[in-house]
């Protein structure tokens, strides 16, 4: 396939897929279990629900990696396996998606705080992501996707493990805001003007953000990134901020609305849209129509 940079660099908008882990608790992943464990002993769950986004319509689908760096899945004893269960995730989704959508290594924060903050060392943090990085990209992924951070100096460490193992591949980047009365900040403080800077710096090919926001604030933190950088923005929303209804977590954003909002995110910039917590095969159905339209628009302009 055409590199997503090449893809993106023509003006086309790609739209990526939705959440994975609201649909493994669907099929049975018990909470409270880490989601990666599903890697070796259900792969074909994965192949389901990649071919139920690439069915929908994406043309990213990410893979089942998020907490799969060995620091992460040491907490289960799942450390040792680090390398095999990344693997699995990659070919789980090629076997489903074939060369008709990017494979999208996801790639999440490692649940440890770097020094002086917390006790892990800088070296220790990048050796695990760099193994992490090796088995995803050795694998077959035609994508990094280091997402859902809040630490600047975590997120540079999981670009540069990517970088040291694969210099060309596409590296996307994204962190989670919260709004403030002072603007957009993450948990660790970070500004999205110092995002900007410093996930650039690290070379992402790709940033922006994910997580944590609705789909209107997203079209808030899109805009104040296109103040400070020129590369290419990554957004993926939640279908709204989580409410507990009768016991259960509910996300009120439908598929209607998320693909209203999707036309405030092409117009605001953005060259990749996607889902996160929340969000269905359902949602990125809705919401490829939308990018159809845009880029039926395009040509007829």
């Amino acid at each position: 396939m055409e590199a997503i940079t090449s893809r993106i660099g023509r003006g086309q908008v790609l739209l990526a897929d939705g959440a994975i882990g609201s649909l493994l608790m669907a099929r049975g992943l018990p909470r409270g279990a880490p989601p990666e464990g599903v890697n070796l002993e259900h792969p074909e769950i994965l192949e389901e629900i990649a071919r139920l986004y690439l069915e929908a319509g994406a043309e990213i689908i990410q893979t089942n990696t998020f907490g799969a760096s060995p620091l992460k899945l040491a907490n289960y004893g799942l450390g040792e396996q680090a390398g095999a269960i990344n693997e699995s995730a990659v070919r789980a989704v090629r076997r489903a998606v074939g060369e008709r959508a990017y494979v999208s290594a996801s790639c999440g924060p490692s649940g440890r705080i770097l020094q002086p903050y917390g006790d892990m060392e800088a070296e220790k943090m990048f050796a695990s992501f760099q193994l992490q990085m090796q088995a995803l990209i050795q694998a077959g992924a035609d994508i990094i996707c280091v997402e859902t951070m809040s630490d600047i100096s975590e997120a540079q460490l999981a670009i540069q493990a990517a970088r040291s193992v694969s210099p060309s591949i596409p590296v996307m980047a994204t962190m989670t805001f919260e709004a403030t009365a002072r603007g957009f900040f993450t948990i660790m403080g970070v500004t999205i003007e110092k995002a900007s800077s410093e996930l650039q710096k690290a070379g992402a090919d790709l940033i922006g953000s994910n997580c944590g926001n609705g789909s209107l604030q997203m079209v808030a933190i899109a805009k104040e990134f296109r103040k400070f950088t020129v590369l290419p923005l990554l957004i993926q929303a939640n279908a709204g901020v989580p409410e507990l209804r009768a016991g259960q977590v509910y996300y009120p954003e439908t598929p209607e609305y998320m693909a209203e909002m999707c036309r405030e995110l092409i117009g605001a910039g953005v060259a990749v849209i996607g889902g996160c917590c929340g969000t269905t095969p359902e949602h990125t159905r809705a919401m490829r129509k939308v990018v159809d339209e845009k880029k039926k628009n395009s040509r007829g302009s």
